[in-house]
Parts: structure tokens; C-alpha cells; sequence
């Protein structure tokens, strides 16, 4: 089976399992008796925010293989897992907001955790900066690849700000302030479609990365292809 197949496979079964998953979010999964419909934004919160922290992962771990070997596909795969990081992030932080507004009684607050998320966002947005703005393709993978291992450590800072400091925000596994705002205990039906969300976004970032290396590589193939043009028509 030839590659383009795979990957034609893998995006129909990722949209299937999208559309499993709203069957699961809205129909199959109970409604929350104190929040209401509103908390249904949960399953996929909670999901875009694990697909941004997975996608600067791979950011980290490509970035430090290309320091490592030099290798143009790992440059690759860094940028197009940070460009999809970033919508994933920017998905978490609206849905946290719209979840917010009936909870707390407003659409932001300088809680720990918003405002980490909010700084990892800035953080690899201006990763993105960066690369536009230097011409020299050797510096700028280099400056990307320092620059992706660094701001990696808003992650872990994030996904523990709910744990370090007094917050509103409720931790929903593991332990968790009592007192926190839209704090709630997961059914069995809620558990299986909070999971299934999970691994449904996971499937449609690697589908996602896929295509976004494909273009990638296409992109650097036309460049080259137009170099070699201009230097035959220069000669």
C-alpha cells in the first residue's frame, strides 16, 4: 500500500471517530446535574488542551534530534507539530472561556492556570514569529530548535499550575480542591466518552502532522525547484 493510501485512511477514520465522539459527547454521556449542558465543553477542553501539550512535546524531542543530526526532517516535523499545537492551544483556551462564563459569572480570570496556558500560547506563537522573520534558512532552524527546547517549560508549568497554586480551576483527575469552581465526579459514561475523546484527538493530531509534513516537504521541493530555475535563466 503506498503511503498517500495510509494516509487517506488514516483521515476517513479520524473523521469517523469525530463524529463517534459528538455521539458520545452529546447523546451518549449524561448530563451534569450542576453545570448543565455547558459542561459538555469539558470533553473537548480537556482534549485540545492535551493535544497542544503533546504537539510541543514532539516540538522538544524534534528540536533536540535536530540539533543532534542536522537532519532537515526533524526542522520539519518541529514546525508542523508547533503550528498545530497552537490551534489545538488556542481551541483549549476558547472552550475554557465559553465553560468559564456560566460557572464563574465571567469570561476570564487571572487564575494560575489561564494565565500559564495563555503565556505557552504567546510562547509558541512566537516561535512561529521567529522562523518568519529570520531569511537565513540555517540560522533560522537553528534559533527555532534552541528557541522550541526552551519554551517547552511553559508546559509542564502549566499542566502543574492547578497543582502548585490556590486555584478556581478544578483538577478533575487526581486530587482536587473541594472548594474549586465547576468541580464535578465523572460517571462511568462521562469517563469512557472523556477518554475516547482523548484518543480521538490524538489520532486526528497525528493525521493532522502527517498532511502538515507532506506540505512541508512539498514546500522546501518547489523552492529548490524555483532556485534551479533561476540559476539556468542567470547562466
Amino acid at each position: 500500500m503506498q503511503p498517500n493510501q495510509h494516509l487517506r485512511i488514516l483521515t476517513i477514520s479520524s473523521m469517523l471517530m469525530l463524529v463517534l465522539s459528538i455521539y458520545m459527547v452529546f447523546v451518549y454521556a449524561p448530563l451534569e446535574i450542576v453545570m448543565g449542558a455547558v459542561q459538555r465543553v469539558f470533553y473537548y477542553h480537556v482534549a485540545s488542551g492535551w493535544i497542544g501539550a503533546l504537539a510541543f512535546l514532539i516540538t522538544l524531542i524534534c528540536s533536540i534530534l535536530y540539533l543532534a543530526t542536522r537532519n532537515l526532517k526533524w526542522d520539519h516535523v518541529a514546525l508542523s507539530s508547533v503550528e498545530i499545537g497552537v490551534v489545538f492551544t488556542s481551541m483549549n483556551i476558547v472552550s475554557g472561556s465559553v465553560w468559564a462564563r456560566p460557572i464563574w459569572n465571567t469570561w476570564w480570570t487571572w487564575d494560575p492556570r489561564l494565565t500559564t496556558a495563555t503565556i505557552m500560547w504567546l510562547l509558541y506563537a512566537a516561535y512561529l514569529m521567529l522562523r518568519q522573520s529570520l531569511e537565513n534558512p540555517q540560522r533560522r532552524r537553528t534559533f527555532a530548535a534552541v528557541y522550541g527546547i526552551v519554551a517547552f517549560v511553559s508546559v509542564p508549568l502549566t499542566f502543574a499550575a492547578i497543582r502548585i497554586w490556590r486555584t478556581i480551576h478544578p483538577v478533575i483527575i487526581g486530587s482536587s480542591d473541594p472548594s474549586a469552581e465547576g468541580n464535578f465526579e465523572m460517571t462511568p459514561p462521562m469517563r469512557n466518552a472523556f477518554f475516547f475523546s482523548l484518543f480521538t484527538f490524538t489520532f486526528l493530531y497525528v493525521t493532522l502532522l502527517w498532511h502538515r509534513i507532506r506540505l512541508e516537504q512539498l514546500t522546501v521541493q518547489v523552492a529548490a525547484m524555483q532556485s534551479r530555475l533561476l540559476n539556468k535563466l542567470s547562466t
